[in-house]
């Protein structure tokens, strides 16, 4: 699979430089090159990172992983083998609403061996797979989470400890966004994304409480409670 990358922006220019000096260096090394993100969804703006994928045919060959700028623009080149990374698409994690979006959008510079196409279509696979209630519990391990850190918001906010309060209510708001993807198995591009579309992104502290109560009943009613004696933690 390969899909050009728009090289009349800087950042589609610069990755696609990268990536054909990464092919001159590594060629042997090299199974696969790919953007994901905002250049892969072609709508590169200004502000946007290069999210660069290699993949090698063998563990500790081709490049070293960074992160760095380059001509001022964030450059994170990830590097994993083609078994590593076809594992990974099969993995359904607490991240995985903002995870998929990699796993099937990517716009390839460099794929002679359609490697991206069978992340992609491993990835779907295992989606059709997966049961509701493995997304439900993975739903639930977001809520914990988004609890948590909402409670800590409350409890900071009390003692005028405003900035930290701050944090922690942008920790839950996402939390809580990645509860709605799973219980809607809806993913999302970056984490803005996830805030955005599913209306937490102005949440207050009353406003989020709100959300959270009516995520606990739905995950109640799906057979998830959030809430339980203490013979409920190993169930």
């Amino acid at each position: 699979m390969r899909e050009e990358i728009d090289v009349t922006t800087a950042r589609g220019d610069l990755a696609v430089r990268l990536s054909e000096l990464i092919q001159r260096r590594w060629s042997a090394d090299v199974q696969a090159i790919g953007v994901h993100g905002s250049l892969a969804h072609g709508d590169d703006q200004d502000g946007s990172d290069v999210n660069l994928l290699v993949v090698t045919y063998r563990a500790g060959s081709g490049p070293r992983a960074a992160l760095r700028k380059v001509d001022g623009t964030l450059v994170d080149l990830e590097v994993a083998t083609g078994e590593e990374g076809l594992l990974r698409a099969r993995r359904l994690t607490p991240r995985w609403p903002l995870d998929a979006d990699r796993f099937v959008t990517t716009r390839a510079s460099h794929d002679p061996g359609g490697w991206f196409g069978k992340q992609r279509d491993m990835h779907l696979a295992r989606l059709a797979e997966a049961r509701p209630p493995e997304f439900t519990g993975l739903a639930r391990h977001n809520w914990e989470m988004a609890s948590a850190a909402h409670g800590r918001a409350v409890r900071l906010a009390e003692w005028y400890e405003t900035d930290a309060a701050l944090v922690m209510i942008a920790e839950a708001r996402l939390r809580a966004a990645l509860v709605a993807g799973f219980l809607t198995r809806t993913y999302f591009r970056n984490a803005a994304d996830a805030v955005k579309r599913t209306g937490v992104a102005g949440a207050d502290i009353q406003e989020l409480a709100a959300v959270l109560k009516t995520q606990a009943e739905e995950l109640t009613a799906r057979g998830r409670p959030v809430d339980g004696a203490l013979n409920a933690l190993f169930d």
